[in-house]
């Protein structure tokens, strides 16, 4: 069935709004009233129709706007994007295992033709017809994962491996919770998450490394992280703290409801078969205060949560200014009942 894709504003005026088709499939990221840092990874396999999880790639009612929105980024910043040069069969690799899964999962809307290494890739939604010979850039008018990272929602990395170890060697990243590919680019796996408050001494980065090292290929893996944000903004990045930063000193009582969102990543990683590459997909889903409280087990839920939040977390997440009012606002929801297990939203 064709999207309706919406024309929608990440930034300036903030047009962005999810319907309500959006806000029930929303991947809420708390399955109980208490949370801390973990592993919490599981297969990327095929979900519930109409889920985030149906496909490898989901495509939504935001495709086209974010699509637009990483353009924008990406014309301001040419850094957003990086790759070093030993990273070329990976490229290849992504441009692969992206324009088929689009081609098969969304076909009313994209469409890859191939004859030999001659291939043809249309996007409808985005007036893209381009044929190109596989595994010669010359013939595309960028470098394969600048091309279509311009075409799958979320941020990608590509992480090398070697030395019993990843190094994040290449990536598109434009919708960041205040990090910076640029900064990071060419860092291994230990360098890149060394911020990270209390998962060293948890052990959780050692035992995520161990289990990615032997991710296998056709066997991909996810996991949701999340944050909470002023504003429905893709780009907090740190190149463009100027922008945004000061949001959090216009959060108060009354539109604490409307200006923080709740922001999860679904975090899907996928071995690659030529350079054995992993791809590390960042796909964001943004969804206001309001929007979470049309659910009131969701809202019941989010409160424990940010209620029993350790600080150090809190702090590393950038919510000290406005989580107090977070809280507040929550709480009205708040009636006791056992919510049980689960990320459901009735």
């Amino acid at each position: 069935m064709a999207l309706n894709f919406k024309q929608e504003t990440f930034r300036d005026d903030y047009t962005y709004k999810n319907s309500e088709e959006a806000i029930k499939r929303f991947p809420f990221p708390f399955p109980e009233d208490q949370y801390m840092y973990s592993v919490n990874i599981e297969p990327h396999t095929k979900g519930k129709p109409g889920s985030v999880y149906e496909f490898p790639f989901d495509v939504d009612e935001h495709y086209v706007a974010e699509c637009k929105d990483r353009a924008i980024t990406l014309e301001q910043d040419a850094g957003r994007y990086q790759a070093l040069p030993h990273m070329m069969d990976a490229q290849w690799d992504f441009l692969e295992l992206t324009m088929e899964s689009l081609a098969n999962d969304y076909p009313e809307h994209f469409t890859l033709t191939k004859n030999g290494s001659s291939w043809t890739w249309e996007n409808r939604p985005l007036g893209i017809h381009d044929t190109f010979t596989f595994g010669d850039s010359s013939t595309l008018p960028r470098e394969p994962l600048d091309y279509m990272g311009r075409q799958v929602q979320g941020d990608f990395v590509l992480l090398d491996q070697r030395d019993e170890t990843l190094y994040a060697d290449a990536g598109m990243v434009t919708c960041q919770a205040d990090w910076s590919l640029a900064f990071n680019v060419g860092m291994s796996w230990r360098e890149w998450h060394g911020p990270v408050p209390r998962a060293t001494e948890l052990g959780v980065m050692d035992r995520a490394l161990k289990f990615l090292l032997n991710l296998q290929l056709a066997n991909p893996v996810r996991r949701l992280n999340w944050t909470m944000t002023v504003n429905p903004r893709l780009d907090t990045s740190p190149e463009n703290y100027p922008y945004w930063g000061g949001d959090r000193n216009k959060v108060n009582a009354e539109n604490v409801s409307d200006l923080i969102h709740l922001r999860v990543e679904l975090q899907s990683l996928f071995r690659l078969p030529r350079s054995n590459a992993i791809v590390f997909s960042i796909r964001c889903y943004l969804i206001s205060l309001k929007d979470i409280a049309t659910y009131p087990r969701w809202a019941k839920r989010l409160y424990r949560v940010q209620k029993t939040m350790h600080p150090d977390l809190i702090e590393y997440k950038g919510m000290t200014k406005f989580h107090p009012l977070v809280v507040e606002w929550l709480s009205q929801f708040e009636d006791g009942a056992d919510l049980g297990i689960g990320t459901q939203p009735e």
